[in-house]
């Protein structure tokens, strides 16, 4: 794409109907360059009209390209190894990422139009490689060249270093040069680290006479690490730097959030420490926002789920129930939703404890123990905020579930979640809360249950014929006698895991007339369950064993996560 086919407005016009720069300040830079002949940008800065943040946000815009804050950016070790530091300081770019799968180079760069620049770093790669740019500004790259380049960045590399040399405690909370402390790159490191492998939790936990870190991937617990004691101190104390906890405080309980860029993207962490006998055990969530949000159509639903879930979701008013254990992806689900139907039109307010990804035209409010508000007073004073749509994070009390009926009564379209094995189980959960039967009884749109189960991993999973038991398991699904199933093998391209990656399994129970009347009138589980069958409703092992049929998962995986001694 050529530039004039990127350039939407002037940069100078740009500032001037931001209030950034005057009529003025722009007729002193553009008569400097005709005089210098440089970049109206470059000028700006050296004149002292705007900064080089403010500026890199207005290039932005003006090309229509995205741009990075390198202040927060953490560096891939392989993508500093491509380009030498010579050929990045002459053409003012930095490394950030490196894709091996994709074969994608990720860069931040000065100037996006710096063709010659561009073509040299392309001679480094393998042929076929793709370059993604990033604007940042001129002297943010070089200070990075001048941080990172020199530095050893590998896991092992600085765990070498630490052994070999002293760490200077006492600098670890300060800002100056602080970089070239091995456990704040050791800190990097490990984030980045999980972030490339695809983990949703870090653990890092004190053992007797050792520091034990473990990667949550895929929904398993997975050692990567095992450094000694004496390197735990000084790590804690660069965490809770990042993350803005008390770094005297060590017998309390304490959370944070650090917000970094991670291969070129923002991804946060939700950070909370627990006292412990060996110590204080760490545990960070990832929040990664490109993962968060999924069009609906790529939540890798059954087709008669996703037309369900459409058919719930086009009704004006009731509530939408998501229930299942923690990790079983409810938020993902929702976020999903809320994305599927966010629109200028509407007004969508949430109320999460703590929000988790933010979303453009959503107004999400977090609930903490330490604010004044909680989920029922929160429902409460969004209802005076002329919301179409809300979000509760979870109903866990009477009164969170009589306002949240409250506001569906009321013509307001509510989704929250609640924890329950089961679709059918959501309704003896909410009598159980306090929720009255005829409350229930045309309110509720419909309940969906979820969990998470990992897919076979597509380069080396292995059919084979099932064995009579597993037969007897999929019953009527089992079209033969021995239909062909897939177990995990492991390779190289899943880790040796023979997983890769995770899908949903569903049930959907949309309530109608009859089940209504059932609710309304406190019928027993059973009668519910017989009469949604016979409405065509899919349980979650059933969901579960169609995907076991068509290769996408394993028998043994399936069973791990769902029930199923019912059908032995």
């Amino acid at each position: 794409m050529s530039t004039s086919m990127l350039q939407r407005r002037p940069l100078g016009q740009i500032l001037i109907s931001e209030g950034i720069l005057s009529e003025d300040q722009l007729r002193i830079a553009l008569l400097e360059q005709m005089k210098l002949n440089q970049p109206i940008g470059k000028l700006l800065v050296s004149l002292g009209f705007v900064s080089e943040a403010t500026l890199r946000q207005a290039l932005s815009e003006s090309l229509g390209k995205q741009s990075i804050d390198l202040t927060h950016a953490v560096i891939d070790p392989q993508a500093l190894k491509l380009v030498p530091r010579d050929m990045a300081k002459r053409y003012h770019l930095l490394p950030l990422d490196y894709d091996r799968n994709r074969r994608r180079l990720t860069l931040a760069i000065s100037d996006i139009n710096d063709i010659v620049g561009l073509d040299r770093v392309r001679t480094l790669l393998e042929d076929g490689a793709e370059i993604e740019t990033l604007l940042a500004g001129e002297s943010e790259i070089d200070r990075a060249i001048d941080q990172y380049y020199g530095h050893e960045l590998s896991i092992d590399g600085i765990l070498h270093e630490i052994e070999t040399g002293e760490i200077d405690w006492k600098s670890l909370s300060t800002t100056d040069d602080e970089y070239s402390q091995p456990v704040v790159r050791l800190i990097d490191s490990i984030l980045t680290d999980a972030v490339k492998r695809e983990a949703s939790d870090i653990h890092f936990e004190p053992e007797a006479n050792f520091l034990r870190i473990r990667y949550r991937i895929d929904g398993m617990l997975r050692q990567i690490r095992a450094l000694h004691k004496s390197y735990w101190p000084a790590m804690t104390v660069r965490i809770k730097v990042l993350s803005g906890m008390n770094i005297a405080e060590m017998r309390a309980p304490q959370d944070g959030r650090i917000s970094l860029s991670v291969s070129g993207r923002p991804v946060d962490f939700r950070v909370a420490s627990q006292p412990t006998i060996h110590g204080e055990n760490i545990v960070l969530r990832i929040l990664d926002r490109q993962k968060g949000i999924v069009p609906l159509e790529n939540l890798g639903l059954a087709e008669e789920h996703l037309h369900q879930l459409k058919l719930m979701i086009s009704r004006p008013e009731g509530i939408i129930l998501v229930t299942g254990p923690t990790g079983s992806g409810k938020t993902t689900t929702l976020y999903s939703v809320l994305n599927h139907i966010n629109a200028e039109g509407i007004h969508i307010m949430t109320l999460e404890d703590p929000v988790e990804y933010p979303m453009a035209l959503v107004r999400q409010t977090s609930v903490a123990e330490n604010s004044k508000l909680d989920f029922a007073n929160g429902i409460r004073s969004m209802m005076r905020q002329d919301p179409d749509v809300i979000l509760v994070g979870e109903v866990r009390d009477a009164e969170t579930a009589e306002m949240a009926f409250r506001a569906s009564m009321t013509g307001h379209q509510v989704y929250t979640t609640l924890h329950t094995n089961s679709a059918i189980g959501a309704v003896p959960r909410l009598l159980d809360i306090g929720v009255l039967p005829d409350i229930m009884a045309g309110n509720i749109i419909g309940i969906i249950a979820q969990r998470l189960i990992r897919r076979l991993c597509e380069h080396c999973k292995s059919p084979y014929h099932a064995e009579p038991h597993e037969a007897r398991l999929l019953g009527p699904l089992a079209e033969g006698s021995r239909p062909v199933l897939f177990r995990p093998t492991g390779c190289e391209f899943c880790d040796f895991q023979g997983y890769r990656g995770r899908v949903a399994i569903m049930e959907l129970l949309r309530i109608d007339a009859g089940l209504d009347e059932l609710i309304a009138r406190r019928a027993t589980t059973h009668e519910i369950r017989s009469r949604a069958l016979s409405q065509g409703f899919i349980t979650l092992a059933d969901d579960g064993l169609r995907r076991v049929l068509n290769g996408t998962t394993s028998l043994e995986e399936l069973a791990r996560v769902v029930d199923l001694t019912d059908r032995m």
